[in-house]
Parts: C-alpha cells; structure tokens; sequence
C-alpha cells in the first residue's frame, strides 16, 4: 500500500515570533479543542490524497496546491483566498461547512448587485415634461392675482431648495400685505419637486385625492385643465370678517414633477376696511396663478 502525499511542511517560526493571525474567525478547526469550535464536536482531519486535493487558480500564474494547515503547527496558514467566482476548496465539519456558504453567499450578494446596477438604466423612464427647478423659486412665482387683495410686496420672501440625484425641490414662502399693513394678513407658499427615480403618481393620488380622510374638517375637489391631475384642498372655519381661518392649497401633478401653492389667513387678525376674500376667490387665484407659475418653470 503506498503512502499518500503529504503537504509541505511550513517553516517554523524563529524563537521569540509573535503569534501568527488565523485566517479562519473561529478556531482552526482541525486543532483539538474539547467541544469543538462554534460548540460542534471537533472534526477528524481528512489525510489529504491525490484526488481529493482540489488546485484552486490564483490571481497570477499556472494552477497551485494551497497548502493545507499542519496538525500542531500553529503558524501554518491556509493559501490564499480562491478568486470570485471559483468554487471553495472543501472543508471538514459543520464549522467548514459554515465557511464554505458564507462565501458562496458573498459571491451571489456580488453577482446580484453587480446586476441590479447595470440592467436597470439610470433615468430611462423620467418624465420631467421640461421643468426645471430655479436656485430661488420667489423669483418664478407668479401670484399677480393675490396682489390685487394684497397689494404690498414682501420684501424679504424665504425660499430653500435641495438638488439630489433622486429629487430636486424647490420652495418659497411669501407673507401678504394689504396696503399699509405693518404684519403679514396671509401667507403664501409654493413648492415645486422634480422626481428623478421614482413616479410620485400613485402616491400623488393617494395623499391628495384622499385628504379628506385623513384631516378632519377638510373638502377636496377635483381641478381639471392643470398638469395631469391637480386636487383643492380646503378648510374654511370663517364665520365674519374678524373670525376664524381659511387655508387651501392647489396640488397639481405633471408627469413626474409635482406642485403646490397654498394659501392661508388667520382673519382674528385680519386688519381691514371690508370683508376679506372668500374660498371661491382665493380658489380662483390659487388655480390662475399655478398655471402662470408652471408655465414661467417650464424649459
């Protein structure tokens, strides 16, 4: 009967060499420990042959024999890692066993964001009809028709904006004054998204169309002749000209690009010489001054 190959021997460390790392996170799973590692019975070392020695390839040259940890020798270390993509050497016991699967795993986890990013085209399906997102979205606002209640200008509107490959936002916040007015008598706000990867359309709907449900005291009404979809929202509390609230807000939607302009005025506040606008009016003014606004982002 002849005898087996045996591996070859590693060089033994020079007196006084600090211990070697071990390429493995748990113990060497062919040296003896009482229960094994990970709390499994050790694992009989298999006595390599000239059939069961797999040659992994290697980053440069011909195929290699990695050479294989020696019983007792704490400083002989396994070969090199395979390359991506080539089968793992086989090991014994359940602790190699382990190994083994979370290589396997990090491989597909490679192999399935690898495809994730190269079969799904950045932007192949945005619709952005033309829009583009100002640095400073005050100065695209149009809102000629609420200057004729409200007849001051703001002198300093606030506006902020957020430029990402996913979204580009926009905003403005403008405080209206009648003439001679030292407080602001309502507010204004406008805000313009550009969804870049994703259809805002399904979500759009959902929190629009279905406001009402979701705030008490609130109507909505469906606007057509703006953008794809476009939903008022509104809650009047105004019983005279010194009580009560009145906020509305024109959400519109086109394409991939989503917009609002709301309106809100606090009349127990509210300084004035005649009674002040009605929902019907300021409805009228949201959806007059949206469609110039739109109108003056587009490309």
């Amino acid at each position: 009967m002849s005898t087996p190959p045996q591996p070859p021997q590693q060089p033994e460390p020079p007196s006084g060499a600090p211990a070697q790392p071990s390429a493995y996170p748990y113990p060497n799973p062919q040296s003896p420990a009482p229960g094994g590692p990970l709390g499994f019975p050790p694992a009989a070392p298999a006595a390599p042959s000239a059939q069961s020695v797999y040659a992994q390839p290697t980053l440069v040259g011909p195929l290699v024999q990695p050479p294989q940890p020696q019983p007792g020798n704490p400083y002989a270390q396994p070969g090199p890692y395979p390359a991506v993509g080539a089968p793992p050497p086989p090991t014994g016991g359940r602790a190699g066993r382990a190994v083994l699967w979370a290589a396997v795993g990090a491989v597909v986890a490679s192999a399935a964001w690898a495809a994730g990013v190269f079969l799904i085209p950045a932007g192949s399906d945005v619709d952005l009809r033309g829009y583009s997102a100002p640095a400073n979205l005050c100065n695209s606002t149009d809102y000629a028709s609420f200057q004729s209640e409200y007849a001051a200008n703001d002198s300093t509107p606030t506006h902020n904006s957020l430029g990402d490959d996913a979204l580009d936002e926009v905003l403005c916040n403008l405080s209206l004054k009648k003439t001679g007015s030292s407080y602001a008598d309502a507010y204004l706000y406008v805000q313009l998204d550009l969804h870049k990867k994703t259809d805002p359309g399904p979500e759009f709907t959902a929190t629009w169309k279905n406001y009402s449900e979701s705030h008490s005291g609130y109507d909505v009404d469906t606007v057509t002749g703006i953008g794809d979809e476009a939903y008022l929202v509104s809650d009047d509390t105004t019983s005279s000209s010194s009580s009560g609230s009145l906020y509305a807000t024109l959400a519109v939607r086109d394409g991939w690009v989503t917009y609002t302009m709301s309106y809100s005025a606090y009349y127990s506040s509210y300084s004035t010489d005649k009674d002040p606008p009605t929902l019907d009016e300021v409805s009228g003014w949201l959806k007059t001054d949206s469609r110039a606004t739109l109108a003056e982002l587009k490309d």
